[in-house]
């Protein structure tokens, strides 16, 4: 099986013998409120799906991260991962508790405490400080000093919701052994699945023995549909349109970044992590509006040595039906012009979708988008 980034299932999560004395010890530390991104973050660092991560950075894999897409070690890695505070009155080398709306997660034993540039973190990370970006609002939001250190996981959210499909990365990699799987390709997503998805997926599985489908559930921007709705729509897709033998689906409780290009290379590694030795990226893949290219995210891909990244990018055009090919196609493939082509943008599918229109079904199968038409026509579309 494919080694994890850095070649170790890192694994911070504190055993039963020892955590009611540190929950205890936890009570008495100074303690950091996190954010639901941060909380995220300390959560799957502790269980190793980011590995080597085993803490929030310090200040040198930090520098390392935005200026050469590398930790200090030389790893591939692109996503800053950091925890800020404002409190004033912490020190270098004393144990917080990491709490989120009061309930402590973690403690984490502080190794650096330095300030930082939000503007040149947002020019770096999303290639733009326009504050319209998502990650960029949220990078300005934080308070004003990072804190880097070690972490240990006391607790971490019970994903009641999502519970059947919440697996840890030593469970995944388990599942694949048991399957015998040797080749799996992993692929991401935050919205619901449509034919073009299906395609892709499909194409990618018959080189490979699985296909690993990891829908993202942590914080993502307002308008992106509700996570569990989202979930159902690859359950009726799965269980009726695939070979479910050869398909798994887990969830992936991280926040969303919208990082474009950096995303892509950070997806890759963390469903490595989980065991994929292969990873989808098509189109503008963790993009958002117009801020990258439509291939910017695979072309990053060629700053680094398959080696280096250790999983295998899997690269699609952008999928859509031809009516005179009479199937799915993408640009490499079909020669007939656009005019031919059947293909819906997200704002046209959500307008039909909550006045009640259908939506051909070589856009969308017929059941998920009833699933959505009831999700979009109901109280809880946030539009």
């Amino acid at each position: 099986m494919i080694k994890p980034h850095g070649g170790r299932l890192v694994d911070r999560r504190i055993g039963k013998e020892k955590l009611e004395r540190r929950l205890e010890e936890a009570k008495e530390m100074k303690s950091v409120e996190l954010d639901a991104r941060e909380s995220s973050d300390l959560e799957l660092m502790g269980y190793g799906a980011y590995s080597p991560l085993e803490g929030f950075m310090i200040y040198g894999d930090y520098k390392s991260v935005l200026y050469e897409k590398k930790l200090e070690s030389g790893l591939p890695w692109t996503l800053p991962i950091t925890l800020a505070t404002d409190e004033d009155d912490l020190r270098e080398g004393e144990e917080i508790a990491l709490e989120n709306e009061r309930n402590i997660m973690g403690i984490m034993r502080i190794e650096e405490l330095y300030g930082w540039d939000k503007e040149k973190e947002a020019s770096m990370v999303y290639g733009t400080k326009d504050t319209s970006h998502p990650g960029v609002e949220y990078t300005y939001s934080r308070k004003e000093k990072l804190l880097g250190g070690k972490i240990e996981l006391l607790s971490c959210p019970s994903h009641k919701v999502y519970s059947k499909y919440f697996l840890m990365p030593s469970e995944t990699r388990k599942v694949i052994s048991d399957k015998g799987w040797r080749r799996i390709v992993g692929f991401q997503t935050r919205n619901p699945i449509h034919r073009a998805h299906e395609y892709v997926q499909k194409c990618a599985l018959e080189t490979v023995d699985g296909l690993f489908i990891q829908p993202l559930v942590g914080e993502r921007k307002r308008g992106d549909v509700a996570a569990d709705v989202m979930l159902k729509t690859y359950e009726v897709a799965i269980n009726k349109y695939y070979n479910r033998d050869r398909v798994l689906l887990c969830i992936l409780p991280a926040p969303m970044r919208y990082a474009g290009p950096r995303e892509a290379i950070f997806h890759a590694i963390v469903r490595k992590n989980y065991g994929c030795t292969h990873f989808i990226v098509g189109r503008d893949h963790a993009g958002v509006g117009n801020f990258y290219g439509p291939y910017e995210a695979q072309q990053i891909f060629d700053e680094f040595g398959s080696e280096e990244l250790g999983v295998t990018p899997i690269f699609f055009s952008n999928a859509f039906y031809c009516r005179a090919c009479g199937g799915m196609a993408t640009e490499k493939i079909c020669p007939h012009d656009a005019s031919m082509h059947l293909i819906f943008s997200g704002t046209e599918i959500r307008e039909r979708l909550k006045k009640g229109e259908d939506i051909p079904d070589s856009v969308m199968r017929g059941e998920v988008a009833e699933i959505l038409k009831r999700y979009y026509m109901s109280d809880r579309n946030e539009d």
